[in-house]
């Protein structure tokens, strides 16, 4: 891959290009030299060899609003708000960029309500959830409406041609469990995540402005329903993608929020997936083929996306940044998809690359949050970060240096369509353990991470723990406190949506 030459940059230059790539619901174990074999990421892989990689990005929320609402606040979502998908969002600290001198654009996923506004960008090219249906009957949860029409519908539209939905993957009959897993049934240039990386692309080689770039690329997948086109599916098989199980004991000692999240998916089609908790390994496993044929197909995507940036001549001063906004448990736990706080949801990948800038082959393996990000681009543009963020910068480890992470991190989950057994979820998180609690119940998890990384056995009324539960308790109530006390203090500019 040619695009991986190393180039000389003038670090004195305080505007570089700053290329977002966020894919939606991506687990951390999906890129191979992140330590994952079965997974074929030759793009990633070569990124994580020539940057700096992040071991410990946890994310602040546990599904898709509340998290990139988080990442581009900079606030945690009790004071931003948006406590749910569908929750109306401020605006953004992409204004501190555009009225910096950035040309701030979003091609594809952002999640924002409403749709369209521009929260700070010049242009946004919005495509939404991939199967998200337009029939009335299925959108009872779609704040604008069953008639808006994303990018990728009009493209459908425009040809005459159905776009395969939750309506369309609802009516396949299924042998067994199809947890999720179909094959792309449209034209290779319309899944959403190739429709996505070509106008990207398009829009990196039309572009003539000399304003250095803020572009945020917003890829849908690997998000179910996990349906990559047939080519991608045929790269994995015969390889063995490991599966964890899980025993009747785990299930039954789960608190009863989770108990009723799987009740909830197993009873519903939501995101063109119904979840079986006595799905086959067989079933399992084909869900998964299917999920890393959609990250190979990012992958070289990616790649693409870097190819289009040195043709043009903006690959030498970029800074690229690659994540994901959470995980997906995929039948980990014997639970679906996202909502819960297990490392399989709250851990995320985060590359940042830029030969000659950032370091090269470096890995962090501090605690840090996800939109940690905001303060990190900021000043990777030069800008000065509001005293208001709650978030963190990146840039002392982005330069080597170690221990500047943090002691705890946090990750919280208001009550709302899907996850309706409790009212509030919240966890604290340092590098040894882990604590969930559902504020209205007596009930929680805490997980001795060092000796359990699979998060198996549950020490929430372990005797042996109960002063650490109880110390991580106060903890939790004290953050949770100090950030409440700070975000009804705060007046943030540039949430002022006149700004």
């Amino acid at each position: 891959m040619t695009w991986g030459e190393i180039q000389t940059i003038n670090m004195s230059d305080q505007h570089p290009n700053i290329i977002l790539i966020i894919t939606d619901q991506q687990r951390y174990d999906t890129v191979r030299s992140l330590g994952y074999p079965h997974a074929q990421t030759p793009v990633l892989d070569q990124m994580i060899s020539e940057g700096t990689h992040f071991t410990q990005c946890q994310i602040t929320a546990s599904s898709c609003a509340p998290a990139r609402a988080s990442l581009f606040t900079g606030l945690y979502a009790h004071n931003h708000r948006v406590l749910r998908n569908g929750s109306a969002w401020p605006n953004t600290w992409v204004s501190m960029l555009s009225g910096a001198g950035y040309h701030c654009v979003n091609i594809g996923k952002m999640h924002t309500v409403p749709y369209e506004k521009s929260f700070g960008y010049d242009h946004r090219f919005v495509v939404e959830n991939k199967e998200r249906s337009r029939h009335p009957s299925l959108v009872s949860s779609n704040p604008q409406g069953p008639e808006y029409l994303d990018e990728l519908d009009k493209a459908f539209k425009s040809r005459g041609i159905a776009k395969p939905d939750k309506e369309y993957y609802g009516a396949i009959p299924v042998d067994g469990s199809a947890l999720g897993a179909y094959e792309w049934s449209g034209p290779s240039e319309l899944h959403p995540d190739n429709f996505v990386a070509d106008a990207a692309e398009a829009w990196i080689d039309q572009y003539q402005g000399r304003e250095p770039l803020f572009l945020e690329i917003g890829l849908p997948g690997p998000h179910p329903p996990y349906d990559p086109p047939a080519e991608y599916i045929e790269r994995y098989k015969g390889v063995d993608i490991p599966v964890q199980e899980f025993s009747q004991q785990e299930l039954e000692s789960q608190p009863e929020a989770l108990k009723e999240l799987r009740r909830s998916l197993s009873e519903r089609f939501v995101d063109s997936f119904s979840f079986d908790v006595d799905a086959s390994l067989t079933a399992r496993k084909r869900q998964r083929t299917h999920y890393m044929a959609n990250v190979t197909l990012i992958d070289e995507r990616v790649g693409t996306i870097l190819e289009a940036l040195k043709r043009t001549g903006r690959l030498k001063n970029t800074v690229v940044i690659f994540t994901s906004d959470h995980g997906d448990c995929m039948g980990d736990h014997g639970m679906p998809q996202k909502w819960s706080m297990y490392e399989a949801v709250t851990r995320v990948p985060l590359i940042i690359w830029s030969p000659g800038r950032i370091p090269a082959g470096h890995q962090v393996d501090d605690l840090f949050q996800w939109f940690d990000l905001g303060p990190t681009i900021l000043e990777l543009a030069g800008i000065s970060v509001p005293d208001e963020f709650e978030a963190i910068s990146m840039n002392q480890a982005l330069e080597g240096h170690d221990g500047t992470g943090r002691d705890y991190v946090y990750c919280e989950h208001a009550r709302d369509a899907i996850m309706t057994g409790t009212n509030w979820e919240i966890m604290v998180r340092d590098p040894k353990f882990k604590l969930v609690e559902f504020f209205d119940t007596d009930e929680g998890q805490l997980f001795d991470l060092e000796n359990d990384p699979n998060e198996i056995c549950d020490l929430w009324d372990d005797p042996t723990h109960l002063t650490r539960r109880e110390n991580m308790r106060k903890n939790l109530r004290e953050w949770f406190v100090q950030s409440s006390i700070k975000g009804a203090e705060c007046h943030l500019s540039w949430q002022d949506p006149s700004y």
